[in-house]
């Protein structure tokens, strides 16, 4: 049996869609916008908003697209015929993405007589696509397709506070007039990427600052948990709202999860029989609810060291007490379950959740997904900070997102602040210390192939120099030279 290739089914659905979109509403355009609620969210940019009966249309001539079985013809995927002819193009974003970018794989695609631009594979035939689901969501529309397996559909999960982060970044986006790839270029190739830098970076300390007057404004919080997926600047973000909490004459004490490791023999173990250092339950929560109950009660408490070494908790005689007006944070992959700090009133506890949530497209039709700017922020770290080479990271992808599908995500609308930290420039920036590793993958390797992929897509973007980041921003947690995080 061959194995399931959702991105492959994803992006022949896409074209589907598109050409059902562009037979029943010709004078529409519409935005594929980025993942949201197991699903792809997009909305219209121009013409008069989908009603549901446009959708139940759309859905209609979907299915008949699907049921004649039209091939999908490769057309040309060769950069320099595409510009030759960019003038007949009629989408803006594309003839931009076609003069300033470094792609040589821009790949134009036929389906009886429907032509888009797509940067990676579909199906060869509109019938090798059985199971969606189409709907109206907050403005726009929802498409949900198989992504484990072909005949299930995932289930429908709502997340409003993740669909107004996005909605957000989305808006400063549209104010800073960069919502794709090509837009952003044409800034580094006007001279316009300092500006840009400084804006995006005052942004993120504006909402820094206002969650920590949020925090500062109530009396009853006593303690701050922060959590987030893999890569997502979650040290950078505490140390910085710890600076904020200060200016607000509030004094943290921090506390690191580490410390309340169980004991490497003690670990449980997964279904595949391997210890799970990542399960909840690999943490003394008993010993953990002990220590914050008496530090919130004003107690001097030793807390234990874990010895990485050798595996077990020690006591050294650390001992910490929460000053007058201060409060206590917790930085972890846990931090948003309840069960967590079961132990302490839900009012004196505030979680913010961190992740990097790109709302910067390829096109309007093509989406960057937050993993992969997260899967380039961590192999660039980890070559950097940990001396990892390229394949062991990549390895080691599927079983991170695997983690966070159990753990983080989904406890993250429990979240009582979201912030998003991703800088709308910053794979301009990362693409040189990513390339510089991902070439090394040789071609026999079984991790080339997912390395050709993020080079394809990195060469898409002008470089963008590092000189005009300030030295604490979250990008510099992973590419060198951050106050907050030493190599």
């Amino acid at each position: 049996m061959a194995i399931f290739d959702s991105r492959k089914y994803a992006v022949t659905l896409k074209l589907i869609f598109l050409k059902a979109v562009y037979e029943i509403f010709p004078d529409i355009e519409v935005e594929i916008e980025h993942s949201l609620n197991n699903g792809t969210y997009g909305t219209v940019t121009k013409g008069e908003k989908i009603t549901e009966e446009g959708i139940k249309k759309i859905d209609k001539k979907m299915k008949e697209i699907i049921e004649k079985g039209y091939p999908i013809t490769l057309v040309c995927r060769d950069n320099e015929t595409l510009k030759s002819k960019s003038s007949t193009i009629p989408r803006k974003d594309i003839r931009t993405l076609l003069d300033n970018s470094g792609w040589s794989e821009i790949m134009e695609y036929e389906i009886d007589g429907y032509f888009d631009y797509v940067y990676e594979e579909p199906y060869s035939s509109t019938k090798d696509v059985k199971l969606y689901e189409i709907s109206l969501y907050n403005g726009g529309f929802l498409i949900k397709y198989p992504t484990k397996n072909p005949n299930e559909l995932p289930p429908y999960i709502d997340n409003p506070k993740m669909a107004k982060v996005f909605q957000e970044t989305g808006r400063w986006n549209s104010i800073l007039d960069v919502s794709t790839i090509g837009s952003l270029n044409e800034k580094v190739l006007k001279g316009e990427i300092p500006e840009l830098i400084r804006i995006n970076e005052a942004l993120h300390h504006k909402n820094i600052s206002k969650i920590a007057d949020q925090i500062a404004a109530n009396k009853d919080i006593k303690l701050v948990t922060i959590a987030g997926p893999s890569s997502s600047g979650k040290t950078t973000f505490s140390k910085r709202l710890y600076l904020h909490l200060r200016a607000n004459e509030i004094t943290p004490i921090v506390i690191s999860l580490d410390d309340y490791y169980i004991g490497r023999k003690n670990v449980p173990l997964d279904e595949n029989g391997n210890k799970d250092y990542e399960t909840i339950d690999a943490l003394d929560l008993k010993l953990l609810n002990e220590n914050l109950k008496e530090l919130i009660a004003g107690k001097e408490v030793e807390i234990p060291e874990y010895n990485f070494i050798s595996g077990e908790r020690e006591k050294k005689g650390k001992m910490m007490k929460v000053p007058e007006n201060g409060l206590i944070i917790i930085e972890g992959i846990h931090g948003l379950n309840e069960k967590l700090t079961v132990s302490i009133p839900k009012k004196n506890k505030f979680k913010i959740y961190v992740s990097c949530l790109t709302q910067l497209n390829i096109d309007r039709h093509n989406r960057i997904a937050t993993s992969d700017v997260r899967e380039i922020r961590r192999l660039v770290r980890d070559s950097m900070a940990r001396d990892t080479f390229v394949e062991e990271t990549i390895a080691m992808w599927d079983s991170v997102r695997k983690g966070e599908e159990k753990y983080i995500f989904p406890f993250q609308e429990d979240a009582d602040v979201m912030f998003n930290s991703n800088l709308v420039y910053e794979l301009g920036v990362l693409k040189r210390y990513a390339i510089r590793e991902l070439i090394k993958v040789k071609i026999d390797s079984p991790y080339y192939k997912e390395a050709k992929r993020l080079m394809k897509f990195l060469y898409c973007f002008v470089d963008i120099d590092s000189k005009y980041i300030p030295d604490d921003s979250i990008l510099k947690e992973f590419i060198g030279d951050s106050i907050f995080y030493k190599y």
